[in-house]
């Protein structure tokens, strides 16, 4: 049995439907990994667990050590962190740095483990929703700076073959398999709706000041220096996704005629 947190997630919802009957899928209240001995009546009969620590989780009170402890006690010998590319790229910044200190936890524990650094999700050009269908507008800051941003069906994808064993010790690195800026996915997003979407760029005060409505200061600082000066490692295509499922991943295209009725 595998035991997915974060089960009604971007990722965890395909992850869930992946692993079909061998995923126990749990999430708050039920679960919070911020006290880890909820977290012991669901890993009865489990050998694997898909460990994910987001939101306030990412603050001081994580005890990351205790849920290993936890799922180590519950007879766990596999755990698949879903991590983040800044982890290895901004390892000094916040959010990037508490990631990075999870992933030592895991690397120290005596599981069996993967870490998986994925991009940005498609999933964030949810923010668009209200805006295109209200004015036919989609605004972002830096408008001509490409990310390879990633499919969370496919960050599921690759946890799922992790889960079940075989790539213990690995890190990898999830992005799509092209790089695009936001006036890029705006023509996409055009294309597949069959009508206009004006793109406006934001500047950076005007992003920001968006952002800390569902984000703490840190993490939008983090998030802006990704999208505004990214390195060259948060630029390059990743060929990971496809080395460990066997096909390619998503694009964009792809990503958006799926969803194209939320727009």
């Amino acid at each position: 049995m595998i035991v997915v947190t974060g089960a009604t997630g971007n990722v965890g919802r395909p992850l869930m439907e992946l692993l079909g009957d061998k995923a126990r899928g749990v999430s708050r209240p039920q679960v919070d990994l911020a006290r880890p001995s909820t977290l012991e009546p669901v890993l009865d009969g489990a050998d694997a667990l898909f460990l994910l620590f987001a939101g306030d989780l990412l603050g001081p009170s994580a005890d990351v050590a205790g849920v290993l402890d936890v799922a180590k006690a519950a007879g766990v010998r596999r755990v698949v962190l879903l991590s983040s590319q800044g982890a290895g790229t901004r390892p000094g910044l916040v959010p990037h740095s508490r990631m990075a200190s999870f992933e030592e936890a895991v690397r120290q524990s005596s599981l069996e483990w993967t870490i998986l650094r994925p991009s940005g999700f498609f999933t964030n050009t949810f923010a668009w929703v209200r805006p295109i269908r209200e004015h036919g507008v989609a605004a972002a800051p830096f408008a001509d700076v490409a990310l390879p941003f990633v499919d969370p069906a496919d960050i599921a994808a690759v946890a799922a073959v992790a889960l079940q064993g075989g790539h213990e010790g690995r890190t990898y690195v999830l992005t799509g398999p092209e790089a695009l800026t936001p006036v890029e996915r705006t023509k996409a997003l055009s294309s597949a709706i069959g009508r206009e979407i004006r793109f406006v760029e934001q500047s950076v005060e005007e992003a920001r000041e968006q952002m800390l409505q569902f984000m703490p200061p840190p993490v939008v600082d983090g998030t802006l220096a990704v999208l505004g000066s990214p390195t060259v490692e948060e630029q390059q295509v990743s060929g990971h996704v496809e080395q460990v499922t066997g096909r390619a991943p998503a694009r964009f295209a792809d990503w958006v005629a799926r969803n194209v009725n939320a727009f």
